[in-house]
């Protein structure tokens, strides 16, 4: 969202894109090697765990998984729950085995939303912060849509391919004209600069908008190319191009739902903003932006079923971050998760403070009002999602993470909680989370379910997040224990594997809260309290008995 805010305010001086002639020098410090994790190993083992296969079957169990170097090999069915497993069912000793009997093992998730902000950056957090919270909540893939610049997000794409560095596997797609140096005012100059990103080893483009007729040489030339595309249908673009019009140009997704609702208007072209609206003004734009559904057409009705059908027969994906907004509809909640005094370091908690400047910060005079129509915009929104995926259309998950209270790891969870608010089955909200996001990135043949001869990426959670997921957060969920009588924390994710490189997700917690106990040392601030009990976790484990 930083980058949408640096591409507005770009516009609104009267400043052109870029095209790509003599590439800006740029940091490539893209993160210390790798210090963490084991693996790959010549045959790892999963023992005994209940796998949830991403591509939509219910879960199976006890079953034992078999990883040779970074991919799996196979996955035998070992027995029946309840009863002893026979020893001669199962495949024979690896070089490291995981004891995962009774834990739920499921592909690593895919954050289709992701941006590596770094030191310099607004939100001033260190990229291996970004991406150790990442990793700690079961992210093995993210879709980079903006980050610190084309060379060095490529850069981070290769050195995280290849394991030198801790970090998920990035899919990269610069913003459009990122990196250039002439103003992009011709279609044939769009194209140049969409032939040499693709040169460059990009595997998209991220768009906000631009003239038509740019836009349209830009999409028509990633298609030819094969490369994919997502946009965020800016407000300022959004009347000339919105999602059908881009969409029927070749674009492969959207990002938020900005372009949606200005499909669906029935009796009128522009949004309905006060005559007094400013969009720099951040507290207009994000609370007009909570009345824009209100002025679309119906559920259910024909302009509303034309425009769902439209995209239907594209094949085009949604991908609706619609954690990126939850602070809208009750900024109190969001803005004091439990995760926050833990993990949040000093920077972020500068960044989400209400300001005029920062992009996000619109909290100087957040009401009621905005939040009670902000409630009903996701009524609305959510409706459209859950349709779409009910009849057959591709909905991922992103979570646009850094902005808004919304914290590295535990918003993509979140993200799950708003999808199965949305009327989403948990089962489909873990399959949106992998198989579809790996669809929509084209990597759904190594990626995205668990499957032999593809790549092993993998979550082994303690508790069965289908039943609550909540159980994915880092921070786990309350319950009481009926033995002892005791009210304990449970879950979190236990281990979480990246092509076959295997991760303690708890310890990957720990450093994170070692890097906020240093920055409010920096500051002169006490530290954090300490991560609540989570019980079968060594040093954090609940004591048995009163």
């Amino acid at each position: 969202m930083y980058f949408e805010n640096m591409i507005m305010r770009t516009l609104l001086l009267g400043l052109s894109l870029l095209l790509a002639v003599n590439i800006n020098a740029q940091s490539l410090d893209t993160g210390e090697p790798r210090t963490d994790g084991d693996g790959p190993y010549k045959r790892l083992i999963l023992r005994g765990g209940i796998m949830i296969d991403g591509a939509g079957a219910p879960p199976i169990g006890p079953v034992d998984i078999v990883i040779e170097n970074n991919r799996i090999a196979e996955i035998r069915v070992v027995g029946n729950p309840g009863l002893p497993i026979d020893p001669n069912r199962r495949p024979a000793a690896g070089d490291r085995e995981i004891d995962a009997s009774g834990m739920y093992i499921l592909p690593g998730f895919i954050d289709n939303h992701g941006h590596q902000h770094t030191i310099d950056s607004e939100q001033g957090v260190p990229v291996e912060y970004v991406r150790k919270l990442w990793l700690a909540h079961g992210i093995t893939t993210i879709r980079d849509v903006g980050s610190k610049g084309v060379d060095w997000v490529l850069e981070a794409k290769k050195r995280s391919a290849t394991n030198e560095i801790l970090a998920p596997r990035i899919v990269a797609y610069p913003i459009f004209g990122q990196g250039a140096s002439e103003p992009i005012e011709t279609p044939e100059q769009a194209r140049a600069w969409v032939r040499w990103v693709k040169e460059k080893g990009a595997d998209g483009i991220k768009f906000f908008g631009a003239p038509r007729e740019i836009m349209i040489a830009a999409l028509e030339e990633a298609s030819r190319l094969g490369l994919r595309s997502t946009e965020h249908h800016a407000q300022l673009n959004v009347t000339g191009m919105n999602v059908l019009t881009t969409a029927s140009h070749g674009l492969k997704s959207m990002e938020h739902w900005y372009g949606l609702p200005e499909a669906l208007f029935e009796d009128r072209v522009i949004q309905n903003y006060p005559l007094d609206y400013n969009y720099q003004n951040e507290a207009d734009r994000f609370s007009e932006a909570g009345r824009l559904w209100k002025q679309a057409a119906k559920p259910g009705s024909a302009r509303w079923n034309l425009v769902m059908d439209s995209l239907l027969a594209m094949d085009f994906t949604i991908d609706p971050t619609f954690v990126s907004y939850l602070a809208s509809r009750d900024l109190s909640r969001q803005s004091r998760n439990d995760w926050h005094a833990i993990y949040t370091l000093p920077s972020l908690w500068d960044y989400y403070r209400p300001s005029r400047d920062a992009h996000g910060s619109y909290w100087f005079d957040w009401t009621l009002e905005n939040e009670l129509d902000w409630k009903e915009n996701y009524q609305l929104w959510m409706t459209f999602i859950n349709e779409y995926k009910n009849r057959g259309g591709r909905v991922t998950l992103g979570s646009d993470s850094g902005y808004i209270y919304n914290l590295y790891g535990f918003g993509f969870i979140q993200e799950m909680e708003l999808m199965r608010e949305a009327g989403f089955h948990p089962l489909e909200v873990i399959r949106s989370a992998t198989l579809m996001g790996a669809e929509a990135v084209g990597l759904d043949d190594e990626i995205g379910s668990i499957q032999v001869g593809k790549r092993a990426d993998l979550v082994i959670v303690r508790e069965n997040p289908l039943q609550n997921l909540k159980v994915l957060f880092g921070t786990g969920t309350i319950r009481l224990n009926d033995y002892t009588g005791l009210v304990e924390r449970v879950g979190g994710i236990d281990w979480v594997i990246k092509d076959g490189i295997v991760l303690d997700a708890k310890a990957l917690l720990q450093e994170v809260r070692q890097m906020v106990v240093d920055a409010r040392r920096e500051r002169g601030l006490p530290p954090p309290p300490m991560p609540l009990p989570i019980q079968n976790t060594g040093e954090f484990a609940v004591p048995a008995g009163r």
